[in-house]
């Protein structure tokens, strides 16, 4: 039942943050839209039993990824007096009901025995760690994923090779 009551919230969250991700005039409203999406879906994660997943989803893009995108916007220059909308005078009282009522469900729910998902169904709870992910990884998987770094390698190699390429030294050879 808790799993249940947490997925509900925490899917209504995704829900929000990625509508406000679109539909936000600034876009630093919309990188925090997108940072609520994330960060539901690293909980998303934690009910299946990928703790692992759900590290690597709040490290490298709530982390990583969203430190990028903020910094890119910064770079696009959203600190003009234009960019920020007029502010709504509730905005702060609306803001602090609807986090005191989020924050209320996640403790009501979490005062139920939790019970995994994994061991509901009666198989061992190894999905989601180190061990289970590197087993894959470096067992059923190896081929595809020496190939897919190959790839990654070889798209780096000629993207520096086309950055290197100059038009005007093909110029010179041919008058040469």
């Amino acid at each position: 039942m808790a799993e249940t009551i947490v997925f509900i919230i925490f899917a209504a969250v995704a829900l929000v943050g990625a509508v406000w991700m679109v539909m936000a005039p600034n876009p630093v409203h919309s990188a925090i839209g997108l940072l609520a999406v994330m960060f539901s879906i690293a909980v998303h994660y934690v009910i299946l039993d990928a703790h692992l997943i759900a590290a690597v989803q709040v490290i490298i893009y709530a982390g990583a990824v969203m430190t990028l995108f903020v910094f890119v916007i910064m770079l696009i220059g959203v600190d003009t007096a234009d960019a920020y909308g007029p502010q709504v005078p509730i905005q702060r009282a609306m803001t602090a009901a609807v986090a005191a009522g989020f924050f209320a469900a996640i403790a009501l729910a979490g005062r139920v025995v939790w019970i995994t998902g994994s061991a509901a169904f009666g198989r061992p709870n190894l999905s989601g760690t180190v061990e289970a992910v590197a087993d894959e990884l470096f067992g059923t998987w190896m081929v595809v994923f020496l190939s897919t770094i190959m790839l990654l390698t070889i798209a780096a190699m000629g993207t520096i090779a086309l950055a290197y390429f100059h038009e005007d030294s093909t110029e010179d050879e041919a008058s040469a």
